[in-house]
């Protein structure tokens, strides 16, 4: 790893000379470069996002060299254990027949999901890299469009994938990055060769560099300041990597959360949600809802946390839904988050109630348009007959508000507030000694008073006991 101020980023006229220097004195050929740069990217994601966990990958390859590059990382990325797709509208014949050997399938731009991340844990930008110029035509403009798009869901706490781009986020300036301050915001950037100018103004958590083959004689020509690579990895990590708090060999929890106990829950509560944000926890706001009708049948799911004050936890659902029937016959609940990475785990229970029309419409009204219209199209819990049919109904109604700022929110669609009445803190220890404490709620004076009860430390049965 290394530090952004000991590497040396190169503008496009420079990026120009060494490509034009590899493929002439050098002797490289394009298909060469192509090999050693999508090899690279493959890398550069396998070192962050497990296969396992990160399966299904869409490749957006653009008309040129970075669409090359795309290409091979794809082929890479299927050996490597990852369902890669492809989206290539302008083909190169030889490195599609590679592909299409293993496969692989490409999807044309009109059968992609409506929601890239419907379908996708990961979508790898292979659009434009430091040649391009001007405004992207169609339909490349429409396929930056939905990755923006991305960062837009995650902002909003929706399910969302990571956008990882190759050599230049598509739609940047190669030198000045972002101007309009609209474009693509990528998870992950994978510098090739040597960073270009506008990697200095990338603010994700994750930049590689991938250019093993730099010759020495490019390096002393133009005075690079490059890392040196570990081992016989094709990538190298720039800049700081993000605490994660993980024993890599033990899986254990080795950097303590603040122990510091809070006389209110909420703000414990705030506090671990704070480590478990810095600590890279992926997608913290999620948890598991859990509710009862009056059978007393427990039912539980995930659901996305849009909100936590004094008042309490606020999420917002289809009010047709089961479980908002459960929460109208038994207006009690319990909600449970867990970060494994940081090893901790908060119980709350409490009493359920409909948050009014006015915050509904308030939040509602803040999301972005694409996603207003879900709830519409979603009667959820209902029997349907293939997701077609929701995309089918998703552009009809696409097309019905085509020409409105604004979308109507359903009557059916709204936010639940769980009122906290109990909350239990456990936190595991690399010791197996685990530590767990609770706040209970009493009633004095007419005011909510909180009571901490710290327990025994409870002793793991296993590494995985909580």
């Amino acid at each position: 790893m290394e530090s952004t101020e000991e590497i040396s980023y190169v503008s496009q006229q420079e990026a120009i000379e060494i490509d034009q220097m590899l493929m002439g004195p050098l002797g490289f050929t394009v298909d060469q470069l192509m090999e050693l740069a999508g090899l690279s990217v493959a890398s550069a994601i396998g070192e962050v996002y497990s296969p396992s966990e990160y399966t299904r990958v869409l490749v957006i390859c653009g008309p040129n060299n970075n669409g090359g590059d795309g290409l091979v990382a794809a082929r890479h990325l299927h050996h490597f254990g990852y369902k890669p797709s492809i989206c290539y509208p302008k083909g190169i014949l030889n490195l599609l027949l590679l592909l299409e050997s293993l496969s692989v399938p490409f999807l044309p731009v009109e059968d992609l999901p409506v929601q890239l991340t419907s379908d996708f844990e990961i979508i790898v930008d292979a659009i434009f890299g430091f040649s391009f110029h001007g405004n992207p035509r169609p339909p490349f403009d429409s396929l930056i469009r939905r990755m923006v798009s991305i960062k837009t869901q995650q902002r909003t706490h929706e399910i969302a994938a990571v956008v990882i781009s190759v050599d230049i986020p598509s739609g940047w300036h190669v030198e000045e990055g972002d101007i309009c301050g609209e474009g693509i915001e990528p998870d992950m950037l994978v510098s090739l060769t040597a960073p270009k100018l506008c990697a200095k103004m990338f603010c994700g958590p994750h930049h590689f560099l991938g250019g093993r083959f730099v010759p020495r004689s490019i390096i002393d020509k133009f005075k690079l300041k490059l890392p040196s690579y570990p081992g016989t990895s094709m990538c190298v990590r720039i800049g700081n990597l993000p605490e994660t708090n993980l024993s890599a060999q033990k899986g254990i929890f080795t950097v303590s959360v603040n122990l510091e106990v809070e006389e209110n829950p909420i703000d414990q509560f705030q506090k671990w949600f704070g480590d478990a944000l810095e600590a890279g926890v992926k997608e913290p706001h999620y948890m598991v809802l859990s509710t009862a009708g009056k059978d007393a049948k427990p039912s539980s799911r995930m659901v996305s946390l849009e909100g936590v004050n004094k008042d309490g936890f606020v999420w917002h659902t289809n009010y047709r839904s089961r479980k908002a029937r459960e929460i109208s016959e038994n207006p009690h609940a319990s909600l449970l988050f867990y970060w494994g990475p940081i090893k901790c785990q908060v119980r709350v229970e409490g009493f359920v109630e409909q948050v009014s029309d006015e915050e509904s419409e308030q939040y509602f009204s803040s999301l972005p348009r694409d996603i207003q219209i879900r709830p519409t199209v979603s009667k959820q819990s209902t029997l349907i007959h293939g997701r077609e049919v929701l995309h089918q109904q998703y552009k009809e109604f696409e097309e019905k508000y085509h020409d409105r700022t604004s979308i109507p929110r359903p009557k059916h669609w709204g936010g639940y507030r769980l009122i906290p009445e109990f909350f239990e803190f456990w936190q595991g220890e690399e010791s197996q000694v685990h530590l767990k404490f609770r706040y209970y709620v009493e009633e004095i004076d007419g005011r909510r008073v909180w009571t901490i009860h710290r327990l025994v430390p409870q002793l793991a049965e296993s590494a995985s006991s909580l």
